[in-house]
């Protein structure tokens, strides 16, 4: 039996995981598309991945892809299905496992980071947690070096299309809580131009699961519009400089304030995965 089949998924969780594969896969050819109309024959890497959960007993695990690219300099896209117990003092930090540490999780994460700086990096979590609540969050967001109007207003079109077919509010509220997240305090600016953020959607099964795919299929749709937008930009030592001091700001995010970073460090989830989002190459000043 592998870690995977001790886990005993229901119904809900076998198919929010077989979502989150299924969006993996078609993502992961899109890009490989990319790949190719420019000229080169990268493709993405998949190494498996078991957990053991800190009392012994098997604990899930997932698959790290990776691909390094001419137009995709590093894109991780990564999907993970993992359970058991949270450690006492993590517990008390995640809804509904304060009296019962017990937990399952099923998500994808991805992060690109683009070799040219004119096209925007991005950054695409979706999840399933199972503790005695059931929710589903994540979210998109985009990180250009060179920010382009265009490319900011068509993103956030793509995902308020998407909340907008769900409910009213997700949008103003979803958009709003993105801003208040991605934001490096230390430094006083925001990570990147936004994007929209959720958590804890809980209590109804089916409409936000639809909404969860929905998001996963507003990315699919508009990020690789952006891509071929602007891969075959000229771009100066000015630019690239530009990028990597603006890589270093988003490093500091994801290793001090990410939620993911530190709930995968903290459930003993694979490290070479987990920090599959810090940049292939950055600076600081």
């Amino acid at each position: 039996m592998t870690e995977l089949e001790a886990l005993k998924l229901d119904d809900e969780q076998q198919g929010a995981r077989d979502w989150f594969e299924s969006l993996r896969n078609r993502i992961c050819a899109q890009f490989e598309t990319i790949e190719r109309e420019a000229g080169s024959d990268a493709a993405f890497a998949y190494t498996p991945w078991e957990r053991t959960d800190h009392s012994g007993a098997p604990g899930g695990g997932g698959v790290r892809g990776l691909m390094k690219g001419k137009v995709f300099e590093k894109v991780g896209v990564n999907v993970s299905t993992v359970g058991g117990s949270f450690s006492p003092e993590f517990a008390r930090t995640i809804l509904g496992a304060d009296e019962d540490p017990s937990f399952f999780a099923t998500g994808i994460s991805l992060v690109a980071h683009m070799a040219n700086p004119h096209v925007p990096a991005v950054h695409m979590n979706t999840r399933f947690l199972v503790t005695t609540k059931r929710w589903f969050g994540g979210g998109a967001d985009l990180n250009p070096p060179i920010p382009y109007e265009e490319d900011t207003a068509d993103f956030h079109a793509r995902l308020r299309a998407a909340c907008a077919a769900h409910d009213p509010t997700y949008y103003p509220r979803f958009s709003k809580w993105a801003e208040e997240y991605f934001f490096i305090p230390h430094r006083g600016v925001s990570r990147g131009v936004g994007g929209i953020f959720y958590d804890h959607l809980e209590g109804f099964f089916e409409a936000n699961f639809a909404f969860t795919r929905e998001v996963g299929e507003a990315f699919l749709d508009v990020f690789p519009k952006l891509v071929r937008r602007r891969m075959a930009m000229p771009f100066s030592d000015e630019d690239k400089a530009r990028q990597l001091e603006w890589r270093g700001r988003y490093a500091e995010f994801n290793l001090i304030y990410d939620r993911g970073t530190l709930f995968g460090l903290k459930t003993g989830g694979n490290v070479d995965a987990i920090l599959m989002s810090l940049p292939p190459e950055a600076t600081w000043g």
